[in-house]
């Protein structure tokens, strides 16, 4: 798809998507909702939380499942990850934000049928209830923009017939990204604990500090970027090709107007 016209005018709107050991560190996760809320402008927060998820499986004595590092979400996993998602995650998030004067909302999916997706189509492997994004209801969300809320999406979406999915954050804050460039210029970041794309996971001092395309596939050949980087990258260029300003895969201190470290993605 191609990039929309630079000519049109469109306000600018900053979709951040947190994850990994960020959402479980007390002192950064306070550090960087707080820079979350100094951002100008229009601003959505995406969050995850499968660590968090995991750990309250086990509580409950439940095993985690795990293929290809992908989580299958079974009946019961799928009830604990809707609590753990869009309760316990997602309401200490938007408690956090209302104490930084950012008027914030939690959404799933399935609020104000803002994320439709469906039931990911059994193929080599079943992931039970996975959810595949079908459609996001645009216009919806831009009405809470519009009106200064600052919607928290969680991990979870809806078929429209009554079922709760689980969906990859960065799928989902990268398909918000899109739908929405059509009326923003938006500005897209992967935030986690680390300071970018690393060309060796075991040197945080090998961050790739402008990423292609081709260079990626190149990097993906050499496998010197695998695994859950792969398709986190592979969002952040569905959301370029679909028209989105800028994306950056980079750690979550970078929202900080004082610190420009991280990867940025171009075609």
């Amino acid at each position: 798809m191609n990039h929309k016209p630079s000519t049109v005018h469109r306000p600018p709107l900053t979709v951040i998507k947190i994850g990994g050991n960020i959402l479980t560190n007390d002192a950064i996760l306070d550090e960087v909702l707080s820079d979350f809320s100094e951002i100008e402008g229009a601003k959505i927060l995406v969050h995850g939380g499968g660590r968090k998820a995991s750990e309250v499986l086990k509580i409950m004595g439940i095993e985690p499942k795990m293929i290809n590092g992908r989580r299958v979400t079974d009946a019961p996993t799928m009830e604990v990850v809707t609590m753990v998602y869009a309760g316990l995650i997602n309401k200490n998030l938007v408690t956090k934000l209302q104490t930084k004067n950012c008027k914030s909302i939690g959404l799933t999916g399935a609020d104000l049928n803002s994320i439709q997706a469906h039931k990911r189509i059994v193929e080599d492997v079943d992931y039970g209830f996975a959810g595949d994004i079908d459609v996001i209801n645009s216009g919806e969300i831009k009405a809470l923009l519009d009106v200064g809320f600052t919607p928290v999406f969680c991990s979870i979406t809806h078929d429209n017939k009554g079922q709760l999915l689980n969906t990859n954050a960065d799928t989902i804050a990268s398909a918000l990204a899109v739908a929405l460039s059509e009326n923003y210029e938006v500005t897209l970041r992967f935030c986690f604990e680390k300071d970018g794309v690393l060309l060796d996971v075991n040197d945080d001092d090998s961050v790739v500090e402008m990423l292609s395309k081709t260079d990626y596939e190149n990097y993906k050949s050499t496998g010197q970027i695998y695994a859950g980087m792969i398709p986190k990258i592979d969002n952040a260029y569905n959301a370029l090709e679909g028209g989105v300003h800028e994306v950056f895969i980079c750690h979550a201190k970078s929202l900080n107007a004082d610190y420009f470290d991280g990867t940025k993605l171009k075609i």
